[in-house]
């Protein structure tokens, strides 16, 4: 910001600075003369084309008129153009009048000089406006890009780390052992373990490359999951179902439900002495798909303990949807906790 207002009071300076020096460049071309009042009306001319056009770029930023403009927009921005040429042009008159920078010969009504001045002046008004207007739209430009290149650097750190984060090792640690102890018990249950686990990672691997994938495809990851919990925490977790058929469809980011789930898991149920239930729900809602994790327990914000889960959902939601997608965690029981997600419906 500071680095900015230095540019534009350089620029400022040096614009009308150039300006002035045109004037005189050209009279002495022209008229091969340059009178102390000639010099003196100049300067004047030049600070108040300062004064006026800062304090119009100032009414242009209080009033939010800086481009992309749109609808009735331009005409403010068209009235505080004409209001300031008009102020600018008489303010002019009016000094060189009170300060009698005329010639005596040639001495004109202040009416008569606003009218001129209006006339010569306001181009040069419209000038700074324009080229105050280019910058914008030049500089709108290049910070589109540069936010474009670092949105792609953010999806692909982001990627890294949803990845990382689903590869849990304490996680893929519980559920090794489970299998262990079930090899001997129950072999056959201890080889669906292996596969289930199996599936998981191979969904955790592909979770960067893929942008979305079908409610259908990522309910079959969740439930493997689940079975695998099921395993260590056995009549501790009861898991209930409530999906709408027709969002089996559905795009959702990957690994999104299993991240809920997992975050309901780990801050619900595994403190919970007699465990608890985990209810899924998946439906549309007027002009949206919900999807929603009820688990037992309590939500307090900002104890997300793994600094990621809720951060990463919010991040990955507002990188594929903009504001269009919502999502929150809260306590709609004493001891009941939704974290529910709002998509909007792709057309």
């Amino acid at each position: 910001m500071k680095n900015n207002t230095t540019k534009y009071l350089v620029c400022q300076f040096s614009g009308w600075l150039f300006y002035g020096l045109s004037l005189v460049f050209f009279a002495f071309i022209f008229d091969h003369k340059i009178s102390s009042i000639y010099t003196q009306r100049l300067i004047l001319s030049i600070v108040l084309g300062m004064i006026f056009t800062h304090l119009l770029r100032y009414a242009l930023k209080k009033q939010q008129l800086l481009p992309p403009l749109s609808g009735n927009q331009w005409i403010t921005f068209f009235i505080a153009v004409i209001l300031t040429c008009a102020a600018y042009s008489f303010i002019n008159s009016s000094l060189v009048e009170i300060l009698k920078w005329y010639d005596p010969k040639m001495k004109a009504s202040i009416d008569q000089r606003f009218v001129f001045n209006i006339f010569n002046d306001s181009p040069i008004i419209f000038v700074w406006v324009s080229i105050y207007y280019l910058w914008h739209y030049i500089e709108a430009e290049r910070k589109t890009k540069f936010d474009q290149v670092r949105l792609e650097s953010l999806v692909k750190e982001l990627q890294l780390k949803t990845i990382k984060s689903h590869i849990n090792p304490h996680f893929i640690f519980n559920a090794l052992n489970s299998i262990r102890a079930l090899v001997d018990e129950n072999p056959e249950r201890a080889r669906t373990a292996i596969t289930e686990l199996s599936n998981i990672l191979r969904s955790s691997m592909k979770a960067d490359s893929l942008e979305t994938v079908s409610l259908e495809r990522e309910l079959r990851i969740v439930k493997d999951y689940l079975e695998l919990e099921h395993i260590r925490f056995e009549d501790r977790l009861k898991v209930a179902y409530y999906i709408d058929d027709e969002t089996l469809d559905q795009p959702i980011p990957p690994m999104m439900l299993q991240t809920l789930v997992e975050n309901a898991i780990k801050h619900g149920i595994s403190r919970e002495m007699e465990g608890g239930k985990i209810k899924i729900f998946s439906t549309f809602k007027d002009h949206s798909y919900e999807m929603a994790v009820q688990n037992t327990g309590h939500f307090e914000p900002g104890n997300d303990t793994d600094g990621f889960g809720i951060s990463s959902t919010q991040n990955r939601l507002k990188l594929i949807y903009g504001n269009q997608a919502l999502f929150e965690i809260k306590n709609i029981e004493p001891h009941l906790v939704e974290a529910k997600i709002s998509i909007p419906i792709l057309t």
